[in-house]
């Protein structure tokens, strides 16, 4: 794998302190403390994390044990977001901090209950799982009796409103995204392509012959060397094929970057921010990835059952909370007069995991 720096410094386009570290609230008695670990201490202490445990990644945390939750793809994505910072010399600690407050926003039901939301709060400027994670971390979440929100960086706050893929829209981004914050687009990106496909295979809803027409899947199965025999059974095989993907793929970006610096620097001689991205063949690959998981799995028809579902309860439970506000909590229905009730009732659903979320519905209906 191309590396543009050794793996014992950062390159000169990294984030580090003291660049990106100056917080909202000045606090004195932490500033010897490494900030960025600072801010994953707390992201990761903070109760709209713990809760990521419930929320859907694509299948219904109650479906089976062995699948992928919102936490889950969490970590998994935080994991390649270190990846690919240490081969660029960039700031791991802050790559992994920006993914671990990623989907901090997501609401209960995955992309079925932001849709849910959305719609009903049509009238007051939409719902953004992206925009809603900095409210999260902003004004949600208020451990601290000197302020309300967890306080953190500039840098991690910058990463948050720049993240990017097909399925997240950029909040108000102020700047151009660090490097460490493109690297969480992508890290997310790959995480959810594959982990979403080796959650399907488990779940049945692919066959060996539907992977036959994948160009990302059959080049990782001859990059992977798996044995021929081997090759008809996909619970033998799928973890060294998703495994080999994952590789490619931040081999991949990591040489594809590297030569697009190098382009620069000739010509310009820049020193800006570099644009971390895939090749435009891998790109190919993934539209394609992205085409298949979409027909075979997030449209089949359990899928779409249980988010329609999904979606149904957030709805209706909005309507309710809304004409009757009495059934908010106090510290929810303390806000309702100063910031309203659709605002107030939108925090309260997109906080919920899909258990609390169906068990205020089942009570309230």
């Amino acid at each position: 794998m191309t590396r543009i720096t050794p793996a014992s410094s950062l390159a000169a386009f990294a984030t580090f302190p003291p660049a990106g570290v100056s917080r909202a609230h000045e606090e004195t008695l932490l500033s010897s403390l490494d900030p960025f670990e600072l801010d994953r201490h707390r992201i990761i202490a903070c109760s709209a994390f713990r809760r990521l445990e419930g929320k859907t990644q694509v299948f219904s945390p109650d479906f089976h044990d062995h699948f992928r939750t919102r936490l889950t793809h969490t970590i998994e994505a935080a994991h390649f977001a270190r990846m690919l910072a240490k081969a660029f010399g960039a700031n791991e600690s802050l790559a992994e901090v920006i993914t671990l407050a990623h989907d901090l926003g997501h609401p209960p039901f995955g992309h079925a209950g932001e849709a849910g939301l959305h719609h009903m709060m049509g009238d007051h400027g939409g719902f953004n799982h992206n925009a809603h994670a900095l409210r999260v971390v902003d004004y949600l979440e208020h451990p601290f009796p000197q302020f309300r929100g967890l306080n953190l960086t500039q840098a991690t706050r910058a990463g948050l409103a720049a993240h990017a893929t097909p399925y997240d829209i950029p909040a108000a981004a102020s700047a151009a995204p660090s490097i460490e914050s493109q690297m969480v687009s992508l890290a997310d990106r790959i995480a959810y392509n594959t982990h979403d496909l080796e959650d399907a295979l488990g779940a049945g809803m692919i066959e060996m012959d539907q992977l036959a027409d994948l160009e990302l899947w059959q080049a990782a199965c001859d990059r992977s060397r798996v044995e021929v025999i081997n090759r008809d059974n996909v619970f033998k095989l799928r973890r060294t094929v998703l495994d080999a993907i994952v590789q490619g793929a931040i081999e991949d970006v990591v040489t594809t970057t590297h030569n697009q610096i190098h382009h620069d620097h000739i010509n310009t001689h820049a020193t800006t921010v570099p644009h971390v991205m895939m090749s435009s063949k891998l790109v190919q690959q993934f539209e394609n990835l992205e085409r298949f998981l979409q027909t075979h799995i997030y449209g089949h028809a359990e899928v779409q059952r249980v988010d329609n579902a999904g979606q149904k309860m957030v709805r209706r439970l909005f309507d309710i909370l809304c004409n009757e506000p009495k059934h908010l909590p106090p510290r929810f229905l303390a806000r309702v007069e100063d910031q309203g009730r659709a605002r107030v009732v939108c925090d309260y659903i997109a906080g919920m995991s899909n258990r609390f979320c169906q068990r205020q519905y089942e009570l309230l209906t």
